[in-house]
C-alpha cells in the first residue's frame, strides 16, 4: 500500500481516486444504517412491539460501536486499514443475512449488536484516511460535500423501502448488495489509498475524552437526534395517522435535507467559523422540534423536516471539520474512533430514552426529548464561546 501526500498546502492536488474509495467505504456504511432502522421498526411495529421495546432494540446497533472503538486503532496499526475495512464489510453482509433471516424482536438483539461491531471500522477508517489526506484550506468544503454523499447513502435505505417494500428478502438485499460492492471497491482502489499517520503523542480512545469533551458531546447530539428520528419516527407518524408510504417519504426527506445541505454548511464554516456555525445548527434544530408538533398535519412539516435534516446532522459535519483543525496522527485516530464510540453512546441513550418518552408523555415526547438535547448543546456551546 502506498502513500498518498499528506501535506496542507491548498494548492495540493487531492487524490480523488483514493476520495472515491474512501467515500463509497462509508457510504454503504450508511446505506446500512439507513435501511436497517426504519426497516426493522416498521417490522416491529406490525408485530406491536412496545415503542420503549423498539427503541432499545434500535440502540443494540450503537452499542457495537461503542464496544469495538478502542480496538480499532489497534486492529489498524497491526492488520492496515484496507484490510480491515474489506474484512468488515463481509462479516457485516453475513450479519444483514442473519438479520434477514430472523423475525423476532429478541433475536436481533445480538444480531444487530454484531452488525454495529462490523459497521463501524468502515466509518472510523473512512474518516480518518479521509481527513488525513485533505488540505487544510478545503477542509471545510470537503467533509460538507463528505457529509452531503455520506447522508445521500443513508437515503437509499428508506428510497428502497419505498421500491422494495418492507416484506421479505427485497429490502434486506439492499444492504447485504452494498456491503459486498463496498468490500469490492475499496480491494480495487487500495494501491491508491493513504498510510495512516501514527506520528504525535500516543492518545487511547479513552485519553481523547478528557481532550475534547464539549466535541464528542456534540457528536453525542448529532448522533442522537438522527437515530432517534430514522428508528422512532415511524412511530411518532403512526400515532398521528401517517401511512407507512408517507411515514418512509418523511424520513427520506428528513436525509435528503442531511444531504443537501452540508455543502452550504461546509461553506458558512469557512466563512463564519465552525464553532459559531455549530451553535447555529443547535438552536436551529431547537426550533425545529418545537415547530413540529404545530405543522405536522400540514404541507409545512415538509421544508420543516428537510431543514431539520440538514442542521441536526450538520452538528456531525462540523465536529468533523473541528477535528481536523485541532487534532493530527495518532489523535486523530483516536478522536475518530472516540468519535464512532460517541456516535453509539448517541443511539444506545437517544432511542431509548424517546421511547421511554414517548410511553410516558405520548407521541410528542419525541420532539420533546430531542428538543431538550438541542437545548442543552446550545447553553454549552455558548457558554464555550464566551469564555473564549
Amino acid at each position: 500500500m502506498t502513500a498518498e501526500s499528506t501535506t496542507s498546502s491548498p494548492h495540493d492536488r487531492i487524490p480523488w481516486a483514493a476520495m472515491a474509495g474512501i467515500i463509497a467505504t462509508v457510504t454503504v456504511f450508511a446505506v446500512a444504517q439507513g435501511l436497517t432502522y426504519p426497516l426493522l421498526s416498521l417490522i416491529l411495529e406490525r408485530q406491536a412491539i412496545p415503542s420503549g421495546l423498539i427503541g432499545l432494540s434500535a440502540a443494540m446497533t450503537p452499542l457495537g460501536f461503542v464496544v469495538s472503538a478502542p480496538f480499532i486503532p489497534v486492529l489498524t496499526r497491526k492488520g492496515g486499514g484496507a484490510r480491515l475495512a474489506i474484512l468488515c464489510s463481509v462479516l457485516a453482509a453475513a450479519t444483514l443475512a442473519a438479520i434477514a433471516g430472523t423475525q423476532n424482536v429478541w433475536a436481533w438483539m445480538p444480531l444487530r449488536f454484531l452488525l454495529g461491531v462490523f459497521a463501524n471500522p468502515l466509518s472510523v477508517i473512512s474518516e480518518t484516511w479521509l481527513i488525513s489526506i485533505t488540505p487544510a484550506a478545503r477542509r471545510a468544503r470537503i467533509m460538507g460535500l463528505y457529509s452531503s454523499l455520506v447522508s445521500g447513502g443513508f437515503a437509499v435505505g428508506p428510497i428502497s423501502l419505498g421500491l422494495a417494500g418492507t416484506q421479505g428478502w427485497a429490502p434486506f438485499m439492499v444492504g447485504i448488495v452494498a456491503f459486498l460492492l463496498c468490500g469490492m471497491i475499496v480491494l480495487a482502489v487500495v494501491p491508491r489509498l493513504p498510510k495512516l499517520s501514527y506520528d504525535g503523542q500516543a492518545t487511547s480512545v479513552g485519553g481523547f475524552f478528557a481532550l475534547a469533551p464539549l466535541l464528542l458531546f456534540a457528536v453525542f447530539s448529532a448522533a442522537a437526534f438522527e437515530q432517534v428520528m430514522v428508528s422512532l419516527f415511524a412511530v411518532y407518524g403512526a400515532a398521528l395517522g401517517s401511512t407507512e408510504p408517507q411515514i418512509v417519504a418523511l424520513i427520506t426527506c428528513f436525509i435528503a435535507g442531511n444531504a443537501m445541505l452540508q455543502i452550504l454548511l461546509g461553506r458558512l464554516a469557512e466563512t463564519f467559523g465552525s464553532a459559531r456555525t455549530m451553535l447555529m445548527c443547535a438552536l436551529m434544530s431547537l426550533a425545529g422540534c418545537l415547530l413540529l408538533p404545530l405543522v405536522f398535519g400540514s404541507w409545512l412539516v415538509w421544508p420543516l423536516v428537510f431543514g431539520l435534516g440538514g442542521v441536526s446532522f450538520g452538528i456531525y459535519t462540523l465536529s468533523l471539520i473541528q477535528l481536523g483543525e485541532r487534532f493530527s496522527g495518532q489523535a486523530l485516530i483516536a478522536g475518530n474512533a472516540a468519535f464512532a464510540a460517541m456516535w453509539g453512546i448517541g443511539g444506545i441513550i437517544g432511542s431509548p430514552t424517546a421511547g421511554l418518552a414517548m410511553q410516558l408523555f405520548g407521541h410528542q415526547g419525541l420532539p420533546l426529548s430531542l428538543g431538550l438535547l438541542c437545548a442543552v448543546l446550545a447553553l454549552l456551546l455558548t457558554n464555550a464561546k464566551w469564555r473564549g
